[in-house]
């Protein structure tokens, strides 16, 4: 595994690819993992040594077999060495079976605990990078990366270990026999050392270029998929399609450059194997025939060496899936070992749900600035609209004030506190974002509630539902609030699924609540329905809404109009429709398509 790190890997398309953590970062972290499991790793290990010590007495044993005949000893001196090889087979079986049930054990505990740090560390990342990384990037090691190492666990690990300790024990037991075959054996050292270092050097960056290239092809499938119909729109299929190719064919030659790379390390492999055992059969030969050693001494150490052929080529062979495993882990390492959020020494409390935007700039790439200058006072319990043709602003400023982004310049307080004064725990109690894309979690309706309330009681999940008008679709469902909802279960429609959103909204109770275009998936009843759901969500409470429908911004107490980043006009509905401006124009617009 590579000692070096990648903080800042990026992707054809410059997305800046979440952190991969070091050799030694990521040794370290299984090292913390492995701290509160040391006992039980402990018996592991010295139940695997007895199982493979017991296992290496069967060659000694044919090798008594072997003095016996060439003696001319009755067949009765044959049984008692057979008798304990049958003996040593089933112990060494009952030994290596339990001690690997151990290790898969123990492997287990330790990948489901690196999972749920992972997922603890990835839900508190902030959204700005993981939009910077794309989605694909945090998917791919969630998916394929856990994958990965969690097959290396139940197969490459324990097949390693007992590899390890197989050679080194049977090495150690040649050397018991007679020195001169340890010291023939170890000629084969030197080609599996050169053939192991030269692996893990060439096959190491191939392995973690496969994995971030594994992470691309996600990310432009997902935009693929996720964007299909604007793909058709706007014709794009074809240009789409090479993009998913050239994705596609850079994922496959790296693979390829992997399977090249493993013939020839197993044809070197190979001429260590001849070298080694050559050199025992010869010395064996020597050594019988002048004395020093039995014949049966001698079958015993070729044996010996014989047996090494299967565990120096399962640890050398395993190596491949080792470092696969190792470069997903460093990857899972490099997110799960991210340092938390820091809260502020002394937090202060937002005294009210009033909202301040002085002077704020932001652009999400150098020198391609989106929003320009914007200042913006919103008084508590008071209702904004923001509207604007696409791409004015909307939804960077939105973002920003939900703290999903940090502005470029400028500052935003909320309540009389700056964002950062606030600290990550206190702004996600004090402002929450309801976007269009809203996702409806497998379990249960309740289950899916009590996310913004987890110890919300079943009365109160009704009369959040009651809020945005959903109780009676809800009580109308198969099991009611028990009903399971989400992937492969009961379907929500769109409009169901966005009142869900609003009843986690009046659960979760923010003094701030912003509506990021939260009907815009809806139809024109769908579209009604909710626009009167969050009418009644956002009572007594800081409302911006990012208008969809122009309808929601003659609703509004005020009408903010972005342009080209700026604020151009802010005002009531009928103030701005008389003054003739941008919004009047914008006003103008909607009612025709209306009429």
């Amino acid at each position: 595994m590579s000692d070096t790190v990648d903080t800042a890997s990026r992707l054809p398309d410059d997305r800046e690819l979440l952190p991969v953590a070091t050799g030694a970062d990521t040794r370290a972290a299984v090292r913390r993992l492995l701290r509160p499991h040391r006992w039980r790793a402990v018996v592991t290990v010295a139940v695997l040594v007895a199982g493979s010590a017991v296992a290496l007495l069967v060659a000694p044993l044919l090798g008594r077999i072997v003095d016996i005949v060439v003696s001319g000893s009755g067949s009765a001196a044959v049984v008692g060495p057979a008798v304990l090889i049958a003996v040593v087979a089933v112990v060494a079986g009952l030994l290596t079976t339990v001690g690997m049930s151990l290790l898969v054990g123990l492997g287990e505990r330790l990948l489901a605990r690196l999972r749920e740090q992972f997922v603890d560390r990835a839900l508190a990342l902030p959204l700005e990078q993981v939009e910077r990384a794309g989605g694909g990037d945090l998917t791919a090691r969630v998916t394929g990366d856990v994958a990965v190492v969690g097959e290396a666990v139940r197969g490459a690990v324990p097949k390693l270990a007992r590899a390890g300790m197989t050679i080194v024990l049977t090495l150690l037991a040649m050397g018991a026999l007679d020195w001169r075959f340890l010291a023939v054996a170890l000629l084969a050292v030197p080609i599996q050392i050169h053939t192991a270092r030269w692996y893990v050097r060439n096959a190491g960056p191939v392995y973690a270029r496969q994995r971030v290239a594994e992470g691309g092809l996600q990310q432009q499938l997902l935009d693929t998929v996720g964007g299909a119909a604007t793909v058709r729109a706007f014709l794009l299929a074809d240009d789409h399609v090479d993009r998913v190719r050239g994705r596609s064919l850079t994922a496959v030659d790296l693979v390829l450059r992997g399977i090249r790379l493993m013939t020839r390390f197993y044809a070197r492999l190979n001429l260590a194997e001849f070298v080694g055992l050559a050199a025992v059969l010869v010395t064996g030969f020597l050594l019988v025939g002048n004395g020093s050693v039995t014949a049966g001494t001698a079958t015993a150490a070729a044996l010996y060496f014989h047996s090494l052929f299967g565990p120096i080529s399962s640890a050398l062979v395993t190596i491949d899936e080792a470092l696969s495993a190792g470069a997903s882990l460093a990857r899972i390492v490099g997110v799960a070992e991210l340092p938390t959020p820091n809260e502020p020494e002394k937090r202060a409390l937002p005294v009210d749900g009033s909202v301040k935007v002085v002077d704020v700039h932001h652009a999400y790439r150098a020198n391609r600035p989106v929003l320009h200058g914007v200042d913006l006072d919103i008084g508590a319990a008071e209702r904004v609209a923001l509207v604007g043709a696409s791409g004015a602003g909307k939804t960077t400023l939105a973002k920003l004030i939900a703290g999903v982004h940090r502005p470029s310049g400028g500052s935003i307080s909320l309540g009389g506190v700056g964002i950062d004064e606030l600290g990550p725990e206190l702004a996600r109690q004090t402002v929450v974002l309801v976007t269009q894309e809203v996702h409806v979690f497998a379990g249960t309706l309740a289950d899916d509630l009590r996310l913004a309330r987890p110890d919300a009681t079943e009365a109160q999940l009704r009369e959040a539902l009651a809020i945005v008008d959903a109780l009676e679709w809800a009580d109308a469902l198969p099991d009611g609030l028990a009903t399971t909802v989400g992937e492969g279960a009961h379907s929500l429609s769109v409009t169901q699924a966005q009142q869900l959103a609003l009843a986690r909204l009046a659960l979760a109770d923010p003094p701030v609540a912003i509506l990021d275009e939260a009907t815009a998936e809806a139809g024109s009843a769908g579209a009604r329905v909710l626009e009167a759901a969050a009418t009644r969500a956002l009572a007594g409470r800081t409302g911006l809404m990012v208008a969809h429908r122009m309808t929601q911004a003659a609703t509004a107490d005020r009408v903010v109009v972005l342009d080209a980043g700026r604020v151009v006009e802010i005002g009531r509905h009928d103030e701005l429709v008389a003054s003739g401006g941008r919004y009047a124009a914008l006003w103008e617009a909607w009612s025709a398509t209306r009429t």
